[in-house]
């Protein structure tokens, strides 16, 4: 198996504070900020600095959280723990403040620090399909980002029916 290594730059960090998530975008890249308020989501690329770790980056299999007894590989889910901690996160954007680099979004699903390595506007044409296909352990998940709250009582009522 052959091994390459990249040098990836951080462009800016996570802030989660008590009700707010920002994206700070470090100063040498605040210009490429520019127009992105014109689009109402971003993609956001992020380190899961907090599970880089040798053993989680060997982690290729797990127990799927969100789906009581199922195993999957890695690439089969969205858990952070993996041969390279990348995680995606798709952001609805509240407001851009191109001069101070901060991205106001409702919520991210990363930590508090964690290093950003991209963002890409969301363009519907080349980041949504019409045609999916999504295994039965997640068939009841919400099909819309908007709707993603709605995960909170299914993965409370997973929760609850894998403690008794």
């Amino acid at each position: 198996m052959s091994h390459v290594s990249f040098n990836l730059q951080q462009i800016g960090r996570v802030g989660v504070g008590e009700n707010r998530f920002v994206l700070e975008i470090e100063s040498p890249f605040r210009p490429a900020l520019e127009k992105l308020d014109q689009f109402g989501h971003v993609i956001v690329l992020w380190w899961a600095h907090e599970l880089d770790t040798e053993s989680d980056r060997k982690r290729i299999v797990t127990e799927i959280p969100y789906a009581k007894n199922i195993k999957a590989g890695v690439f089969a889910c969205r858990a952070e723990y993996r041969p390279n901690p990348i995680g995606v996160t798709v952001c609805q954007i509240l407001s851009v403040n191109v001069n101070e680099g901060i991205i106001e979004v409702p919520y991210i699903d990363a930590f508090n620090d964690s290093p950003i390595l991209d963002l890409k506007a969301y363009f519907p044409v080349s980041d949504r399909v019409r045609d999916f296909k999504v295994p039965e352990w997640v068939k009841d998940w919400p099909e819309w980002y908007e709707d993603a709250y709605k995960l909170e009582k299914l993965f409370a009522q997973i929760f609850t029916e894998s403690q008794a």
